[in-house]
């Protein structure tokens, strides 16, 4: 059995000539924060689609929790537990907050309740309020996904993702488009969120990167350029001088 929550082997999607994801090959630890950093175009949401099952790998392999999973559909990857949420905003934005979460916390309850109105279904209610209570997301229970901030979206989103309390939560720039204050507190949630899970985390702020990271992958047109501590990964020559623009 594998003691890494998340290991990627070899990993590699072609889409006609193109390469998105070259033979990359990480593992993730357990209670840790993962992030992956690269320009953009280099691939890191193709690998998050690999990793998540969205889209199928042309070769490698994945394991979770040392099962291998390489190619399970997203359905099939959350009821492994493994989550995620996305760089585009992704909420039913008709529908209120507590609906949004009650929706996702349906994995919960037993199949022969999966026809049941969602009122019905006591676990995820439960859980829905819990997650209300711990996004500081209460006072909005009953307005509309839609009509919340860009900030308050963000965090519903992540909220969503945990409805089915995964072991592994992989995040797609959860701060991307929030202001600083914002920012600071979705910094501050990974970062207990890594307290009762592994994370692996795709972000473009480098600064939040290398404070909130314990390990750090970086990828370059499809590649692994460098891995390690925050602190090797700055320092690598080869990051500098395609990542930070300088030897």
């Amino acid at each position: 059995m594998s003691a890494a929550a998340l290991s990627v082997h070899d990993l590699t999607v072609n889409f006609g000539a193109l390469v998105a994801v070259n033979s990359i090959s990480f593992d993730a630890a357990p209670g840790r924060i993962t992030s992956v950093i690269g320009p953009n175009g280099a691939g890191k949401s193709s690998l998050f689609n690999l990793i998540s099952g969205a889209i199928r790998p042309t070769a490698g392999m994945v394991r979770l929790e040392g099962v291998d999973v390489t190619g399970r559909p997203p359905f099939r990857m959350l009821a492994a537990g493994l989550a995620r949420s996305f760089q585009i905003t992704n909420l039913f934005f008709e529908l209120s907050v507590i609906e949004n979460l009650r929706l996702a916390a349906q994995i919960l309850e037993p199949p022969l309740r999966s026809l049941l109105p969602v009122a019905r279904s006591p676990r995820a209610l439960r859980r829905a309020d819990e997650l209300l209570e711990s996004f500081g997301l209460s006072g909005k229970a009953h307005e509309l996904a839609g009509s919340l901030s860009h900030g308050e979206q963000r965090r519903l989103e992540i909220a969503v993702a945990l409805a089915g309390y995964p072991r592994v939560l992989l995040l797609d720039e959860p701060t991307q488009g929030m202001s600083h204050g914002d920012t600071a507190e979705t910094a501050e949630m990974i970062r207990r969120l890594a307290g009762e899970m592994t994370v692996l985390l795709i972000e473009h702020d480098i600064g939040l990167v290398m404070t909130l990271s314990d390990h750090v992958v970086v990828m370059h047109q499809g590649r692994k350029l460098a891995e390690g501590t925050p602190a090797a990964v700055r320092a690598d020559p080869a990051v500098q001088a395609a990542y930070f623009g300088h030897a």
